[in-house]
């Protein structure tokens, strides 16, 4: 099939990429001519394990190609799919500017029936929005169909998630346009719902919104276990072997970060206040998770009593291993707080430093964790990448002034930190120096 694809950010380009990747011929679209011009020269903008293959494999076999012009794009192809950032206004609602932009550009350049596809995570109700916007911006007579067609990729494993779904959701009023969509998706293998383009858009958010709620119940049992005793990892693992509940989700830590989670959960909560309804659970869930993302500042000023003048080793920024995204990452609220307790900061991070050096003031990047960690007053590990599992604790806790760690993701085992000669402190585990109850 010959698509199109607005928008090259992290779900524009890697729905391109893999679609371009089962045999289709893609067009992606982008106003960012730089952006663009990388694309074409075989520079991926992002950090993702896998998209540079899959990009520069199907430009190279002429199944993948990037321009600024979506009339280009508009005028060869069958489908076009929008797929531009919608990021958190000021109160927590949706920003849908870049959606009705295109809508309406797409409206512009369509002469013939297309199928327009919603793949950005978008509001209920917006399928209709566009289906309005883009009738009114026709400049003749044109037959077209907009289906809602949400995306659940992770970042980090968004090439795979793509190429292995679980499940595609297309939500249709036309049976002629779910039909395409479904033959599209068909080389997948995977089950195709479909369904009402409203369901299909409360399908992503009532997703993400589950995902958000279960990893900050696991960050509440954790906090429980520190007072009353119990291991966390431990119970986890004992609910995750209940069927009902599995055992995905339900790792302790420092709270969810990233493009998704954070905006999703906010904008839920808006779609119900303009609907009359308070969504309570996802309410407190967002206040939970704001006040688990400074767990390890409350660990370290119980560490070090008074934090004025240490020096703070960090490991890990992005909001998770495999990815450089800075979104909303509890590194950044962590860093602000250490710094404004008076503690200077050094940091290390194996994708993210360079984004972290637009958002994040008077930090000491360094090369590599060790030189992170030497002279440090106490480490924060806040990203599990897999680097950091892999270091000579002797050598770390040699450099260190003072054999502080912190592990917000609960990546080494307590007795032998402790054993090594740590002071230890976790989230919700036994033998840590967090957990007063023993």
């Amino acid at each position: 099939m010959n698509i199109c694809v607005v928008g090259t950010g992290y779900v524009g380009l890697v729905t391109g990429a893999c679609l371009a990747d089962l045999g289709n011929r893609v067009i992606c679209v982008d106003r960012d001519a730089v952006k663009v011009g990388k694309l074409r020269n075989g520079v991926v903008p992002i950090y993702e394990p896998g998209l540079e293959d899959v990009v520069n494999r199907n430009v190279a076999a002429g199944r993948l190609e990037f321009t600024t012009c979506l009339r280009y794009g508009a005028d060869n192809s069958d489908i076009i799919f929008i797929a531009v950032g919608t990021p958190s206004l000021p109160d927590g609602d949706v920003d849908l500017s870049w959606v009705k932009a295109a809508a309406e550009e797409i409206g512009h350049c369509i002469t013939g029936y297309r199928i327009i596809v919603n793949k950005s995570t978008v509001p209920v109700g917006t399928q209709k929005m566009v289906t309005e916007i883009i009738r009114e911006s026709l400049s003749g007579d044109c037959d077209f169909d907009v289906v809602s067609n949400p995306e659940f990729l992770r970042e980090g494993s968004a090439v795979y998630d793509t190429m292995h779904a679980d499940r595609v959701v297309v939500g249709a009023d036309s049976k002629r346009a779910a039909e395409v969509m479904a033959e599209l998706y068909k080389p997948l293998g995977c089950p195709v719902m479909i369904t009402d383009p409203e369901s299909a858009e409360m399908i992503k958010y009532a997703s993400n919104a589950f995902l958000a709620t279960k990893i900050t119940f696991i960050n509440e049992i954790a906090n429980l276990c520190e007072r009353l005793g119990g291991d966390v990892a431990e119970v986890a693992r004992g609910m995750g072997l209940d069927s009902r509940i599995s055992g995905k989700c339900l790792r302790a830590g420092i709270g969810f970060g990233g493009s998704c989670f954070p905006k999703d959960t906010r904008g839920m909560v808006m779609m119900g206040k303009k609907a009359g309804y308070s969504f309570e659970i996802l309410n407190s869930v967002i206040k939970v998770n704001d006040r688990q993302k400074l767990k390890p500042v409350e660990k370290l000023k119980d560490a070090l009593e008074d934090p004025d003048g240490s020096t703070v080793g960090i490991l890990g920024l992005a909001f998770k291993p495999g990815t450089d995204d800075m979104r909303e990452a509890p590194s950044i609220d962590i860093i602000k707080a250490v710094q404004g307790l008076g503690g200077r900061v050094k940091a290390y991070d194996p994708a993210a430093m360079p984004n972290a050096e637009k958002v994040l003031e008077d930090v000491r990047f360094c090369s590599n964790p060790y030189e992170a960690l030497e002279g440090a007053d106490a480490a924060l590990l806040l990203t599990e990448w897999e680097e950091f599992r892999r270091l000579d604790l002797n050598k770390v806790k040699g450099l260190m002034r003072r054999p502080v760690f912190i592990d917000g993701r609960n990546v080494f085992d307590a007795g032998r930190m402790t054993g090594l000669g740590f002071r230890y402190y976790c989230v919700g585990r036994r033998d840590c120096g967090c957990c007063r109850h023993y």
